[in-house]
């Protein structure tokens, strides 16, 4: 079965990127034999839609599940209308991930993790510093 790992370089010993969207390479792993395919995130960069750029780069090579630190709620959607399973919170390398999926010690996510436009200040930026009372 095909897994794609969010990761910060391209081959099985790479850290895992905990930002699915923006994240540098999905490493493509068949869990059987190990063998992958290393893709760079060509919409790593883009200042919006990256997280659905990325949903549908993992969709076209194949993948059937995601394993990822985190994920937001429009690639989310579309992993999901893809038929993808998304499992996140993983950290280590895509090899450990990989045999961590593989012994079952990994559950699939069934929500997003971060909400809408995570780290992009997204709030109403208050400007007064709050007075502590005594």
């Amino acid at each position: 079965m095909k897994v794609c790992v969010s990761a910060v370089e391209g081959d099985l010993d790479a850290q895992i990127d905990p930002r699915f969207g923006r994240c540098a390479y999905f490493v493509i792993v068949d869990s059987e034999t190990m063998k992958f395919e290393a893709v760079p995130n060509v919409g790593s960069g883009a200042m919006s839609g990256a997280g659905i750029q990325a949903a549908q780069t993992v969709a076209s090579k194949g993948a059937k599940v995601l394993i990822t630190g985190n994920v937001g709620p429009n690639a989310f959607q579309a992993l999901s209308a893809a038929g993808i399973k998304v499992v996140t919170g993983a950290f280590g390398t895509v090899r450990e991930v990989i045999e961590t999926y593989k012994r079952g010690e990994l559950r699939e996510t069934g929500a997003p993790t971060v909400g809408g436009h995570f780290g992009m200040g997204s709030g109403r930026g208050r400007s007064q510093r709050r007075q502590w009372q005594e």
